[in-house]
């Protein structure tokens, strides 16, 4: 009884943990300037909501650029991760294991590592400053960990349905797209969440690969909303609270089918 109770101690201790930080966010964010001098920890004495106001006018262009740029990434790099990954679990060739091998490091490549380059090539392409360059920034650095997932999603699926396919007159596209592809929406979903949260977050290729507003993520303009002498925390804590509402609500509508892609092995592996 008292090793059961512990556990439930230690438990609580941790949520408690793990929430304060919640807490401290939500909580700031509904100050008045005049409440912010009694700290982030300290009861609000009145629920303001002046702050959510002035940081979403400031950042709603921002909220724009992020949806773009994070939905079209999150689709074209979790389609093109569910092809490769088709072909690197069902078919054989010279040199697959080498190749693959070097497609998965480059998840592992840092970011920082490559930023003087990546910002010369896409000012040499045209691409600096617009939704294209970041775009296409994401899906490449996407790719590695999409095809991962979608290889050891797609190795649970037997060879039978391929070999079948092939003697019915399927081609390989034709057996993805016909077989292969209604069968991974739970795949899809756990790839999607993965690839729009990593994307929707990321701040370092936002602030290299962009100047002002007109393509800039929400996280380069909620960073910018500290100003430059007096910070003001509520509106800066109200900011970082806008931005999680997407992430937040795709959980909620994605649960489900999150848990059932885990279940059947998309990141097994």
């Amino acid at each position: 009884m008292m090793k059961k109770a512990l556990i439930y101690v230690v438990l609580i201790a941790l949520s408690l943990f793990y929430i304060f930080p919640i807490y401290t966010l939500l909580n700031t964010s509904l100050k008045t300037d005049e409440d912010l001098k009694y700290g982030p920890v300290a009861p609000t004495h009145r629920i303001y909501f002046g702050a959510y106001t002035s940081a979403f006018n400031r950042i709603k262009k921002q909220l724009l650029n992020s949806t773009i740029i994070t939905v079209f990434a999150t689709i074209i790099s979790s389609i093109l991760g569910s092809m490769s990954g088709y072909i690197f679990s069902k078919f054989r060739f010279k040199g697959d294991k080498v190749v693959f091998l070097v497609l998965v490091l480059g998840f592992y490549i840092a970011p920082q590592s490559i930023l003087i380059p990546l910002v010369i090539f896409m000012g040499k392409i045209g691409l600096f400053n617009t939704y294209y360059g970041l775009i296409l920034t994401h899906v490449a650095y996407g790719m590695p960990i999409t095809t991962l997932l979608f290889r050891n999603y797609y190795e649970g699926f037997p060879q039978e349905l391929v070999d079948s396919s092939w003697v019915d007159g399927c081609g390989t596209f034709k057996t993805y797209s016909k077989i292969f592809l209604p069968l991974s929406l739970p795949g899809f979903a756990v790839v999607a969440i993965f690839q729009f949260t990593n994307i929707w977050n990321e701040f370092l290729f936002g602030l290299t690969l962009t100047r002002g507003v007109m393509s800039q993520p929400v996280t380069v303009a909620v960073a910018n909303l500290k100003g430059t002498t007096v910070a003001a925390w509520n509106m800066i804590c109200a900011g970082a609270s806008i931005t999680t509402i997407p992430i937040v609500l795709i959980y909620i509508f994605l649960l489900k089918m999150i848990i059932k892609g885990l279940l059947m092995g998309s990141v097994k592996g």
